[in-house]
């Protein structure tokens, strides 16, 4: 996506009663309130800043979407029980505090897209001269944002603030928390409107322009109904997007390389581009998923990536491991194995990279299985890479269609058969409804691993307290450093506690049952 940079924060200086002051205290060249939000260029250039924030999300997300499931653990580090380390873990063994600083980052920086979202909106419904089409589409951008960030919000917290208008007065800053359903109403109306006012996705050699289209607001308001158990509203959504020209790659690995960016198979991603000069946003996020060492990440990435401050998150568990079937491609291009000895300071001391089929660790060494998807490209510099990170690929599509279309007492087996296929794994031929939930269960849980949507399926399936808990039985008796209370959840557990940050500036806020301020 084109990187144009704005200045967000605004400020502006009224004169005295005369109309026109002898003061002139704006520079000619700069912006003001008065002077911004009036061409469409300057609409683009803020829609375009809205979509930023993702990227703040996701250093979070991962921590409270895939590590808050059987898919992943962490790697102990019992040199270090700083705050930071342990606030981390905490969110993994399910022991969550309402002042966890991680928890309350999702939060924060979920409202900081929201708000950029709400200023694009209500400074539109004013603003002359820009097409009608251009209008149509940058609203729809931003509403399909602020969708996509209070569905993150409610799924985690349930109901919260709505925030809907900008905020320009204190009085308009603290809300109390809406409920649950007004929270999904609104995803479901800004939903609706994104696909009304955006185009179809438009490829041009197998590539989108990574702004949102039709397509991705299409299956964000199809996910949310079927969080709704809305079925047969959700499949007629999912339907529609084949003739909008998506469709699977010819080989998994296709949709996490740099090469492929927002492909045909890519519904929504958020972009980063590697390197040091100005503009650039290199993706440092797959480094945190790599064990923690000094220098010695050269063997998995192609540069000398230190992440003995930043490593060591989102390990792939065995329970993940185990559930792959024999011969499913995708076990060997989503996950590898880091060979080596821990030192005295806990870090890893790579000496070999392996493959995770069939791995038997050589003769005193270790292996640490990795996220691999993720670093299919070499990175150029320390920086990161350009790899995106993806939201919503048709494959998830096409999982969903296959759960909703067998909810119903359709046949899923086309849809949940294409997504087999291509990992190499003979179809499925059962039409046995429960048969049928648990193996789409675990193709999403497999196909989408990583892409922080196991812990949103579970809760949406009804199962997670008893998939954790069972999970927290096994992993307890494989990893000695775990707390005898982590991954013992409740029904409290299905919410993470509001940020006590927010309560103690926000009176009007109420906390979670089970949580303490």
């Amino acid at each position: 996506m084109k990187k144009i940079f704005i200045i967000i924060a605004l400020i502006t200086f009224t004169a005295t009663s005369c109309k026109k002051s002898f003061l002139d205290l704006a520079p000619e060249d700069a912006y003001t309130d008065e002077t911004f939000y009036k061409t469409e260029a300057q609409f683009k250039s803020a829609v375009i800043a809205a979509y930023a924030p993702l990227r703040d999300v996701l250093l979070n997300d991962y921590f409270t979407s895939e590590m808050h499931s059987d898919n992943t653990i962490y790697q102990p580090i019992p040199s270090n029980r700083g705050t930071n380390y342990l606030e981390r873990e905490n969110i993994s063994d399910f022991r969550n505090t309402s002042t966890n600083a991680y928890v309350a980052a999702t939060w924060q920086h979920s409202y900081t897209g929201i708000s950029r979202c709400n200023i694009v909106i209500e400074r539109l419904k004013t603003a002359t001269g820009i097409p009608a089409a251009s209008v149509a589409n940058i609203d729809g951008q931003a509403k399909f944002l602020r969708a996509l960030n209070y569905f993150k919000l409610v799924r985690l917290f349930g109901g919260v603030p709505l925030f809907l208008k900008e905020v320009t007065k204190a009085d308009d800053a603290f809300l109390p928390r809406s409920s649950e359903a007004e929270v999904y109403a609104q995803i479901i109306a800004d939903a609706k409107d994104a696909i009304t006012e955006l185009s179809n996705p438009v490829f041009t050699a197998n590539k989108q322009t990574g702004e949102a289209t039709k397509g991705a607001a299409t299956i964000l308001l199809a996910e949310v109904y079927a969080t709704q158990k809305k079925w047969a509203d959700a499949e007629a959504l999912l339907i529609t997007l084949a003739p909008m020209g998506y469709a699977l790659n010819t080989n998994y690995a296709d949709a996490f390389t740099v090469a492929n960016k927002n492909s045909r198979e890519s519904l929504f991603e958020v972009q980063y581009l590697e390197g040091t000069t100005t503009g650039t946003t290199p993706n440092i996020i797959p480094t945190h998923f790599l064990p923690r060492a000094s220098t010695n990440t050269a063997l998995v990435t192609g540069a000398a990536v230190a992440n003995n401050g930043t490593g060591g998150w989102n390990t792939p568990s065995t329970d993940l491991i185990n559930t792959f079937e024999p011969n499913d491609k995708r076990l060997d291009i989503s996950i590898g194995v880091v060979e080596g000895t821990y030192n005295g300071s806990d870090l890893l001391v790579y000496s070999a990279n392996k493959s995770i089929v069939g791995y038997v660790p050589a003769a005193g060494k270790i292996g640490v299985p990795y996220i691999k998807k993720y670093l299919q490209n070499t990175f150029t510099g320390t920086t990161g890479s350009s790899v995106n990170f993806p939201i919503y690929r048709y494959s998830d599509a096409l999982l969903l269609l296959a759960e909703v279309q067998n909810e119903q007492g359709k046949s899923p087996l086309t849809a949940l058969n294409a997504v087999r296929f291509r990992a190499g794994l003979l179809n499925t031929t059962t039409t046995d409804q429960g048969v049928l939930r648990t193996i789409i269960a675990h193709e999403r849980r497999v196909e989408l691993a990583f892409e922080n949507h196991r812990w949103h399926d579970l809760v949406r399936s009804g199962n997670a307290v008893a998939v954790i808990n069972a999970f927290g039985v096994t992993t307890r008796a494989q990893l000695t450093y775990l707390a005898s209370d982590a991954y013992v959840v409740d029904a409290h557990d299905l919410l993470f506690p509001i940020p006590q940050t927010d309560i103690g500036l926000n009176p009007a806020l109420i906390q979670n049952p089970g949580y303490t301020n």
